[in-house]
């Protein structure tokens, strides 16, 4: 607990936290405002193909493309930042115990991307559902059947970056390698899927931005029909990359 408590006092005493937290709400709300406000258009021009599969939750949600990677560069920084300025031989002195200081520096980062990004998701959506209300096209109730699981799967989503984020950090120990990995990781390898062979598919059904984020949808997608299996594919995942930061952190030298 003591090194939780201190990890936790040195992530809220930074300001690039507050300010990654910033551009977390300030961006994703941002981006939720813009991209509503011409959904009613978008709606009322589509076919009738089109107006079967709206889905107006998806649809309020999808700031969780940006959203990933701000509480990616927060998972980052929790680690690289102390390997920047050269702190991370003074926390090891101070805790020695390489997997209990690198475990609580995944909890501290995970609990406040999964508070944050709850948080992000419920404003995304009750903010979205409100201006589709105001054009007058179908709008869905936090009630509806599947839109508070898609809401708080986003949260969990949103969670499993920010952890992948820390052991991207940990495995190559500086921000700018971690974030471009993780950017390959969200945005290029999933526009690239349909290059892999086919016996390589298998592995987009819980790929960040593919299958794990069907969870956000509430109208079935035919390619990803177990969005919740796929969400805990990411998860899987997740704790494979974080097995081998531990490794890594480990054994290696600071």
């Amino acid at each position: 607990m003591n090194t939780l408590h201190a990890e936790w006092i040195k992530l809220r005493s930074l300001r690039s936290t507050w300010y990654t937290v910033a551009c977390l709400f300030l961006l994703g709300l941002g981006i939720t405002g813009l991209s509503m406000s011409g959904a009613g258009t978008e709606y009322r021009g589509g076919t009738d193909a089109d107006r079967a599969a709206w889905d107006p939750t998806s649809q309020s949600l999808k700031t969780f493309i940006v959203a990933q990677l701000i509480v990616g560069v927060l998972g980052i920084l929790v680690v690289t930042s102390e390997f920047a300025t050269g702190l991370m031989q003074t926390t090891l002195a101070a805790t020695p115990r390489r997997n209990r200081l690198l475990a609580a520096k995944a909890i501290v980062a995970t609990a406040v991307a999964a508070v944050a990004g709850q948080v992000l998701m419920f404003l995304s959506f009750f903010i979205g559902q409100a201006l589709l209300a105001g054009q007058d096209v179908p709008y869905a109730h936090l009630g509806d059947p599947g839109v508070l699981k898609a809401v708080v799967g986003g949260g969990l989503y949103l969670s499993a970056i920010a952890l992948l984020a820390v052991g991207l950090g940990a495995i190559l120990r500086a921000t700018a390698g971690a974030l471009a990995t993780l950017v390959g990781i969200v945005f290029l390898v999933p526009a690239l899927a349909g290059l892999f062979p086919d016996w390589m598919q298998g592995i987009f059904d819980f790929w960040p931005t593919l299958g794990a984020a069907a969870v956000f949808g509430t109208v079935p997608d035919e390619n990803f029909p177990h969005p919740w299996l796929n969400l805990g594919g990411l998860w899987l995942g997740v704790a494979a990359v974080l097995t081998a930061a531990f490794v890594v952190f480990r054994r290696r030298d600071v």
